[in-house]
């Protein structure tokens, strides 16, 4: 973890939101980016984003060269789905991991799934997204989105080594059409960008978080 700041870092937490009230908008009614149905849950909460984020997400799109799509897996994640995530990836570092401190346990943890009480994805500014081409093909980036640690040997990680060289050229086109359009990434994972939320300030330098933890959005009427 040398260099890299994890959701773990006490300085994550220590940054206030100053929380701007903005809604979560249904991405699925917006119409202006793809959607995959890989995380989709009976609410609809994974195709839900704050409207700032999603303004500048749709910015970022226009930058991409003629063809190529961002592909929207996740935006929002309710808290309980969030805690139950963080918790069973918690489980399977204590196995692994069997003498580790419980911050330590918090820290590998938070390598792939951030604590709750911090989350990005709660926050509603957070998205994992991925390239595709204009039939909804995903392009190659190296491994599958969210890939744990483990499984891709590290290849999960935004400037992994190791990677070739059409992997690299795809993960350096995110990099600069998303930080572009103001968003920043979550270094252990290349499909994982956030806007607004405690990480994003802190990386930011921005005094305060925009979005605090949003409401789950309403079931249709």
């Amino acid at each position: 973890m040398t260099d890299i700041i994890t959701l773990a870092d006490p300085r994550v937490a220590a940054v206030t939101h100053d929380e701007c009230g903005e809604p979560l908008v249904d991405l699925r009614d917006d119409g202006r980016l793809r959607l995959d149905a890989r995380q989709a849950d009976d609410e609809g909460s994974y195709a839900h984003l704050r409207a700032g984020a999603l303004h500048r997400l749709v910015r970022a799109q226009r930058l991409l060269p003629a063809g190529i799509r961002f592909l929207v897996v996740e935006g929002y994640r309710p808290p309980d789905l969030q805690r139950r995530y963080f918790e069973q990836y918690a489980a399977t570092m204590r196995q692994a991991h069997r003498d580790a401190a419980p911050e330590r346990i918090r820290e590998l943890a938070s390598a792939y799934i951030s604590p709750p009480e911090v989350a990005p994805h709660v926050s509603g500014g957070a998205v994992d997204l991925t390239l595709c081409d204009h039939a909804g093909r995903e392009l190659p980036l190296g491994t599958e989105v969210n890939a744990t640690p483990e499984e891709s040997a590290g290849a999960c990680r935004t400037d992994a080594p190791g990677i070739d060289a059409e992997a690299r050229e795809y993960r350096a086109l995110l990099r600069r059409v998303l930080t572009t359009a103001g968003f920043v990434n979550y270094p252990t994972e290349w499909w994982h960008w956030s806007y607004g939320d405690r990480y994003w300030a802190l990386l930011r330098r921005v005094p305060a978080a925009r979005y605090g933890p949003a409401d789950p959005p309403r079931p249709p009427a």
